[in-house]
């Protein structure tokens, strides 16, 4: 049993370090099964696609990169090959979150009954069922919120220079916050906390959520852990709500 220490200030880092233990919990498994395999099965199939197409995509992508900049093609190459694959990780592991996202909300609410002592609500296909109309609009309202930011962070790319220096930086502090927010919405949603309650919530401690999105988001770019990444943030996250959130925002529900 890993208990959460209410109200302790700890980092992100330590609760992204936690979701790896978390996982692992008896009875605590085989909640971790679904959104596993979901994530297995399409950001494994999309990252192997992936690499199969580096080496004609990024020839054309450098070919954007304005002469007066040619001689710093040998740091570009890395920025850009970093580039694609956080846009292209990013991309379909939110996709893969929309598909698990009845079984993360599940497995946020059986680790949060866990950490407590409280007693685990029922975990019932009927249960998860009922939940699934509250849970895609929650990703509706997300979504939402990601699209037209994302939009123009997409469009910084095609500007010579800044879109091959200064839009990898930020796409990724985007990432990393768009991440916290995903993870973190989990707990958070089944305590039925507004979106605009929660985002502001978040933005109260936004260092250590930057911290844990940005682990998230660069485990998402390492092959084999990026498989797993999705059970491992949800946990961690869950942690965090149970430490920093949940005296204050589980009145809610």
């Amino acid at each position: 049993m890993i208990s959460s220490s209410p109200g302790a200030v700890r980092s992100g880092v330590f609760y992204f370090s936690q979701g790896w233990k978390l996982v692992t919990l008896p009875g605590i498994r085989r909640f971790v099964i679904l959104p596993l395999l979901v994530n297995i099965i399409l950001l494994g199939g999309a990252f192997w696609w992936l690499f199969t197409r580096l080496d004609s995509w990024i020839p054309s992508l450098m070919g954007h990169v304005p002469d007066w900049l040619q001689w710093l093609s040998y740091l570009l190459w890395p920025i850009v090959v970093i580039s694609v694959l956080l846009v292209f990780g990013y991309f379909f592991s939110t996709i893969a979150n929309w598909i698990a996202a009845p079984f993360n909300g599940l497995l946020a609410e059986q680790l949060e009954a866990r950490l407590t002592g409280a007693t685990p609500p029922d975990a019932g296909i009927m249960g998860v069922m009922k939940d699934i109309p509250r849970i895609m609009k929650r990703e509706w309202q997300k979504l939402a919120w990601y699209l037209p930011r994302a939009a123009l962070l997409l469009i910084l790319y095609f500007i010579p220079g800044i879109g091959q220096t200064v839009a990898p930086v930020l796409w990724f502090l985007f990432s990393a916050w768009m991440l916290a927010i995903q993870y973190c919405d989990y707990p958070f949603d089944n305590h039925k906390v507004p979106f605009k309650e929660m985002r502001l919530a978040l933005r109260s401690r936004k260092s250590m959520n930057m911290q844990f999105g940005a682990l998230t988001s660069l485990f998402t770019l390492i092959p084999v852990l990026n498989l797993v990444v999705m059970p491992v943030a949800v946990c961690g996250a869950t942690a965090m709500w149970v430490d920093c959130y949940r005296d204050k925002h589980a009145a809610w529900r």
